[in-house]
């Protein structure tokens, strides 16, 4: 069953001189019940855009966001609110997203409060599952944030995204923040209550090795945009768009012969003044003359090293 879409999403900013800023450009997909989608790309792509405006923590410019097939683009704070309990997120910076002068408890006892969940007692006994089900022992409830570590600070994070029971989580960057030792830990917890919990979850990264051990199917943004999408091992074993063969290539990857490195060229063009044509062109070893012209469209497309079309947005290959 299909749990979330989005079609044509779009959100922009004023930018200097009345410039606008493109921040996502007409993204549309789709995540199932029990699904994790993983979503990879450059600094300032668009990715943690992306993941905020379609629960609505901004609002966005364009587009739809339809949650078990009822629309929720259009609808006002009230109407919202019922949503917001099976919808959650895991912020990047587990320092900045607790609140310094509240205790741990009362952290995650707010959603039950806001959404007037249980009493006292039973929102006691709450905090004390969720802790466990995290990894804490039951006393952190009396402390405060900076008694932990940045990965305790994320498991924390963690167990008040949990408690309301969300049926889709986004995991904004939640480890980008973290030492690469807890980076695993906190990964594995994720991937240990996404099947006990059957959570949906859309896994924010700019690290493709990161994506690739908890994602179901990956989606690989440029500028805006979704250049390519499919499912992991696809995309991570033969990419098809350049610029998701680039990322790999940086990847160094135990017992796999290392292919020629690709280095692109040039910096993200000004998202204020977008290249014509398909965004990628102007760093793209593979560019042709109808690149700086026609934007292509992310559909299935013929390519010759794989048996199986794979969703991309490129010139290089037919359309399927």
């Amino acid at each position: 069953m299909t749990l979330l879409e989005i079609e044509n999403l779009s959100k922009t900013y004023p930018g200097a001189h009345g410039t606008t800023v493109k921040a996502v450009s007409e993204v549309s997909l789709s995540v199932e019940a029990g699904e994790v989608l993983g979503i990879v790309g450059e600094s300032g792509c668009g990715k943690s855009t992306l993941g905020r405006a379609l629960l609505r923590l901004i609002e966005p410019s364009g587009g739809d966001i339809r949650f078990e097939g009822k629309s929720i683009a259009g609808l006002s704070r009230r109407q919202l609110k019922p949503f917001r309990r099976d919808m959650q997120i895991i912020f990047q910076d587990p320092f900045g997203a607790l609140n310094p002068r509240h205790k741990v408890g009362a952290i995650i006892s707010e959603p039950l409060k806001v959404h007037k969940i249980g009493n006292t007692a039973s929102r006691a006994a709450r905090i004390a599952e969720l802790l466990a089900l995290v990894g804490l022992p039951e006393g952190s409830a009396e402390r405060y944030p900076h008694e932990f570590s940045g990965g305790q600070r994320q498991r924390i994070a963690i167990a008040r995204a949990l408690a309301l029971e969300p049926k889709l989580l986004v995991a904004d960057e939640a480890v980008s923040a973290l030492d690469v030792s807890i980076q695993s830990q906190i990964i594995n917890l994720i991937a240990e209550l996404q099947e006990k919990l059957a959570l949906s979850i859309i896994f924010i990264s700019h690290d493709l090795s990161v994506i690739r051990h908890v994602s179901d199917r990956i989606a690989v943004m440029y500028l805006g945009r979704i250049v390519e999408i499919g499912p992991s091992e696809d995309v991570m074993e033969t990419p098809a768009h350049p610029y998701t063969q680039a990322l790999l290539s940086a990847i160094p990857r135990p017992n796999v012969p290392r292919a020629e490195r690709v280095v692109l060229k040039g910096e993200l063009p000004d998202p204020a003044n977008p290249p014509l044509g398909c965004a990628f062109h102007t760093r793209c070893p593979s560019a042709m003359p109808h690149c700086t012209t026609e934007r292509p469209a992310l559909v299935a497309r013929k390519i010759a090293a794989c048996a199986k079309p794979a969703t991309t947005a490129c010139h290089l290959y037919e359309v399927a």
